[in-house]
């Protein structure tokens, strides 16, 4: 077996109440079989609470105002503090660490929605390196049976070049933003053409670097208006996240001019404060987060070019909606504003599965996330910094 984390991954720690924000709110938390089962054994006082609290049917803890059954007032948890850490089932223990599980291979990952871990990710200067290591354990094959072994070793092939790609500061963000995007596009194309073993995805990703860029005919106006009526059609897990859209609400109500205006200025309050460079990496930093979970999950759903969407868009939508929260005062921009951003806009998309499925299919039906309506953007993004 092998297994894969990035090179920060060992140098995570809980800040407990210290925290600030609990992760233990806002989400329905899925208990493991074995865990249920300790459950259901506890006697006395605790034991009851336990069968009061949690829903066995689904398998998951009650919450109460959206807070777990188990969250108490000072943002600790009950079951860690009556019966100690052993007795924390898998999501709880291992959050926010996380696994993708292949064939033969483990993928971990932090949470980009815990606010240590999303931090650690931001304030990393050096481009992301993954740390490999391997064992003599077996992979169960009545686990894998249906695996695509071949899709797989393509997906993770062309991620391991964009990887490359993305981490190559002497190349424009937006440019790199953009080959992620055109290549998920061309392996979704030829994986649904039956063409995908025809195709030589590596000469692809030189040629699309090569591309020159074209003006910005796009109206940003009306394409990022349409992003949000999207994000408004999620669920929402937590009331601060309806606030973060709802600061949009006099950018937009202000008309097209205001909006431009008003962002063109934020984009140069970025220059002036944090400075464009190291915009830049927290950029990439993201981009690489979304990758690295995400893209080869495409195996189990053929949904490459979703994944390669969401990589991307959740970088634009991150920035956007840092800067509505921004555009309310035009106070001075500082990474905490972004960092706060990140970690919630995460806790929305990662934390449910409806979210998750219904973004993938916004993007793979919606014009307004094809490749080349998102260049447009890219193109603009740029012509700014220059």
């Amino acid at each position: 077996m092998y297994y894969r984390k990035p090179h920060y991954y060992d140098k995570f720690s809980c800040t407990a109440e210290q925290c600030p924000d609990t992760c233990c709110a806002g989400w329905q938390i899925v208990i493991d079989e074995n865990s249920l089962e300790k459950y259901s054994n506890v006697s006395g006082d605790f034991g009851i609470r336990l069968l009061n609290s949690i829903n066995w049917r689904e398998g998951i803890f009650e919450q109460y105002e959206k807070r777990c059954s188990f969250l108490n007032a000072e943002n600790l948890c009950d079951i860690y503090k009556e019966l100690g850490a052993d007795a924390l089932c898998d999501t709880c223990r291992l959050y926010p660490r996380h696994i993708e599980e292949f064939e033969n291979l483990r993928e971990f990952s932090l949470s980009l929605s815990c606010p240590v871990a999303a931090k650690m990710i931001l304030q990393c200067q050096e481009p992301v390196r993954f740390l490999e290591e391997e064992d003599e354990k077996e992979e169960c094959e009545e686990d894998f049976e249906d695996f695509d072994f071949l899709l797989f070793d393509c997906l993770l092939e062309v991620r391991e070049k964009l990887f490359s790609i993305v981490q190559n500061r002497t190349i424009p963000i937006e440019k790199r933003m953009y080959c992620v995007l055109k290549i998920a596009k061309n392996l979704q194309t030829a994986l649904d053409e039956g063409e995908l073993f025809e195709r030589d995805f590596m000469a692809e990703i030189e040629l699309c670097l090569q591309e020159k860029a074209e003006d910005f005919s796009g109206n940003l106006y009306e394409i990022v208006r349409a992003f949000r009526k999207d994000l408004l059609r999620l669920e929402v897990l937590r009331e601060e996240w309806k606030t973060n859209l709802k600061a949009a609400d006099n950018l937009f109500q202000k008309g097209e001019t205001w909006y431009v205006e008003k962002r063109d200025r934020y984009k140069a309050e970025i220059k002036n404060t944090i400075g464009q460079e190291q915009w830049d990496i927290y950029k990439e930093q993201l981009l690489m987060f979304f990758m690295y979970t995400y893209f080869c999950g495409a195996v189990y759903d053929d949904m490459i070019y979703s994944k390669g969407v969401l990589s991307v868009i959740s970088v634009f939508w991150i920035e956007e909606i840092t800067f509505w929260s921004w555009a309310a005062d035009e106070g001075q921009i500082e990474e905490k504003n972004l960092l706060e951003t990140a970690y919630r806009y995460a806790r929305e998309i990662e934390h449910s599965d409806e979210n998750l499925n219904l973004l993938e299919e916004i993007f793979d039906l919606d014009k307004h996330y094809k490749p080349e309506t998102l260049r447009c953007i890219f193109v603009r993004e740029r012509k700014q910094h220059e």
